[in-house]
């Protein structure tokens, strides 16, 4: 299992999303502590619970430990990516880009084609846009 320490670099949620969609990829789990260590308000936000909820649901078998609004560390067993249909709330304004950011180079390489339905913010303040995704 790989350690990863969330408030080095920028110190904010991409390393949580890059770690969620290579991890997919790979089949190599990881842990992130010091989640968002680098924000004014660390911790997973909403948007990123549901990534990492995402995540879990298009990885078969999988396992996500520590998954709550303002947790501080988080561990992710990846398991087998399927093709499907999915549909991913964030439940507030938060960015759908970051959910898509996590779900799709996983998605890209499944083992057939698949409907994904996001329900979120599109063009928030703070968050990436799907324009640059």
């Amino acid at each position: 299992m790989i350690t990863i320490d969330g408030s080095e670099g920028e110190g904010g949620g991409q390393v949580v999303r890059n770690a969620r969609a290579l991890s997919l990829v790979t089949g190599t789990p990881f842990r992130i502590v010091n989640v968002r260590g680098g924000r004014e308000k660390p911790g997973l936000m909403r948007q990123h619970v549901t990534a990492i909820e995402a995540a879990c649901a298009i990885g078969r078998g999988g396992a996500c430990e520590g998954v709550a609004v303002g947790a501080r560390e988080i561990t992710f067993r990846p398991g087998t990516v399927d093709a499907g249909e999915y549909r991913f709330a964030v439940g507030t304004a938060g960015s759908t880009g970051l959910v898509l950011q996590t779900v799709l180079m996983p998605l890209l390489l499944a083992n057939g084609p698949s409907r994904l339905v996001l329900e979120g913010g599109t063009h928030t303040t703070c968050w990436r846009h799907h324009s640059t995704l």
